[in-house]
């Protein structure tokens, strides 16, 4: 998916919740930051319900698989080039300004969607959004990790992953109380405003961070804001922890010696270690994408409907609970990735999703195998009143997956007392939903009546508890421990970029594929990605469990080194012993 969280121990969470009542100062900085968590994870899970009725609002996007995927894509195509330009926006003008840009290309990006008179206007909306997302989903945390006290920076900047899956069970909730509404769509996409302007207003209102201050030499301004967050008899100490860290950072910079981009990059490469980590970030970072994540994030209503249930109320009703397991998972994973380990979380969650996606798999297929029959005879009763499907030919016998299939654009409507019996074959076109539902029946564009819909439900609730504790968030905490610390900002921008794009290829593909190889091929082909993924990863990702940054460095230059075997000499972690997490995917 699309974020990661900050591993923090209870004991940090306790002396969060004491700190943020008697300062409550931290606690205004963390949540205004923090609204950029929420309209990233907004983003993900409103388009996935607007789109059901922009595909019923414009005839183009209904009769194009491609043009539906371009909406939903060009989002995470805008947040590739935010986040790249993001990190330059942060590192010249500061993060605080970074913030309120993202915020203005996110409230222009949601009203250009609202009033869009066409798909195309649609698109550039979402590139809007997409760019105000990439800048927001890496900012936000940086912000907040340093603009908080160390000791409570794990839990507060954890809030940031929990807001992205707090935000897309919102967007659900929202995409629900609006289906009744004249414009539907247009107040979904368009409500998303309302936070970005929240967030405008109060970044307005705050600081800089101190940390960004005291490298640009505004030392008394950086000093200025800590007396701020911190207890009187504290500050001196974090001014001079915040000194050194910056002097140790500055140093680490200069050893790299070439200060380029290619630069760097070719003194990253040239490194064993850096190679070798580069390898393991890089491939958990894909595989967390071509394990199929965002055809369920982005595409859930349409899934619920491939699995049978032709309503879009009962779609995004439905999906509420993929939603809500998300946002379980984060929590849980905060728990469980210091003691289980994050290699074995991994591949753990990893056999979990080929399972699932293989149950996904035969369930639609067996769908389609008891796919009822097209009727001649009922397609010629509504066919009066409308129009049959162009392609179809009564002496050939037609289910309504062949329907659904035609070259021409068709939908299947059901039998009027029993939706398992034989239905019509009809163009897809309004008079033809209007006039199947006069009848009482159901008007099927996606997937058809079937008895295996709960099966499939089921299905895909367990792939999201298999996959938000595990491939969910542990890429993104692998790739905060496994790099040498004078590269971590490149290589980390080299992983983020691979989950982005690998993204964009899966969600610029998923419709396609379920019209081409058909629903349940498409699923038996991600699990078998996942097969790929889980043994790739067991013979090139390393156990960094406990290990120092250091320690991880030796690991790698070892000459004997096995990314699947445990050295000796490296402690659990311990108490207080935190990991800490940007955020920037999807």
């Amino acid at each position: 998916m699309e974020g990661g969280v900050n591993v923090a121990d209870k004991a940090e969470f306790k002396e969060c919740l004491r700190l943020t009542w008697t300062q409550p100062y931290i606690l205004q900085l963390v949540l205004s930051a923090g609204i950029g968590g929420l309209l990233f994870g907004y983003d993900t899970g409103v388009i996935s319900g607007a789109l059901l009725y922009i595909r019923d609002d414009f005839a183009a996007v209904e009769k194009s698989t491609v043009l539906r995927e371009t909406i939903v894509s060009m989002a995470v195509a805008g947040a590739i080039v935010g986040a790249a330009f993001g990190g330059w926006m942060n590192d010249k003008f500061g993060r605080r300004p970074s913030i309120i840009i993202a915020d203005a290309l996110f409230f222009g990006g949601a009203v250009i969607m609202a009033f869009s008179p066409t798909p195309t206007v649609i698109i550039v909306g979402r590139v809007f959004v997409g760019l105000g997302v990439g800048m927001a989903s890496m900012t936000a945390p940086l912000y907040i990790s340093e603009a908080s006290p160390a000791r409570i920076r794990g839990a507060l900047v954890s809030t940031n992953g929990l807001l992205i899956t707090g935000g897309q069970f919102l967007a659900y909730l929202i995409n629900l109380a609006f289906t009744k509404v004249p414009g539907t769509w247009r107040w979904m996409l368009g409500i998303a405003g309302v936070p970005a302007l929240v967030q405008f207003i109060l970044m307005l209102m705050l600081p800089e961070s101190p940390r960004w201050l005291y490298r640009k030499g505004r030392k008394e301004e950086a000093e200025s804001i800590l007396r701020k967050i911190y207890p009187a008899n504290e500050v001196e100490q974090e001014i001079d922890a915040m000194r050194q860290s910056v002097e140790e950072e500055v140093r680490l910079e200069g050893s790299i010696g070439e200060q380029g981009l290619i630069g760097k990059l070719r003194k990253a490469l040239g490194s064993k270690v850096v190679r070798r980590g580069l390898m393991a970030g890089v491939i958990v970072q894909v595989a967390q994408q071509f394990v199929g994540i965002n055809t369920v994030m982005y595409y859930s209503p349409t899934i619920v409907q491939l699995a049978g249930f032709a309503s879009n109320n009962t779609a995004m009703a439905l999906s509420l609970i993929t939603s809500g397991l998300n946002a379980i998972g984060s929590v849980v994973s905060m728990f469980f990735v210091d003691r289980a380990g994050r290699r074995r979380l991994m591949l753990i969650s990893l056999v979990g999703i080929i399972v699932w996606l293989a149950v996904l798999g035969g369930t639609f297929l067996g769908a389609a195998h008891h796919a009822p029959p097209v009727s001649d005879l009922e397609t010629r009763l509504l066919a009066n009143q409308t129009q049959a499907c162009p392609g179809f030919n009564p002496n050939v016998r037609w289910s309504c997956v062949n329907c659904l299939k035609a070259a021409s654009t068709c939908g299947f409507c059901a039998h009027q007392g029993d939706k398992l019996l034989p239905g019509a074959c009809l163009a897809l076109n309004d008079a033809s939903r209007r006039t199947c539902r006069a009848g009482h029946r159901e008007f099927y564009t996606e997937g058809c009546p079937n008895n295996f819909g709960w099966l499939a439900l089921i299905g895909l609730g367990a792939y999201i508890v298999s996959y938000s504790p595990g491939m969910g968030t542990v890429p993104w905490i692998v790739n905060s421990e496994i790099y040498p610390l004078r590269f971590r900002g490149i290589c980390g921008g080299i992983a983020a970029v691979a989950n982005w794009v690998s993204n964009l290829i899966v969600t610029q593909t998923f419709l396609s594929l379920t019209k081409a190889l058909g629903t349940a091929a498409t699923f038996f082909l991600f699990c078998g990605v996942s097969s790929l993924a889980l043994v790739i990863v067991f013979f090139t990702v390393p156990e960094t469990k406990g290990l120092q940054f250091e320690e991880v460095e030796r690991m790698l230059e070892r000459k004997d080194y096995k990314p699947w075997k445990r050295y000796h000499g490296v402690g659990d972690v311990g108490p207080g012993k935190n990991r800490e997490i940007g955020l920037s995917a999807p």
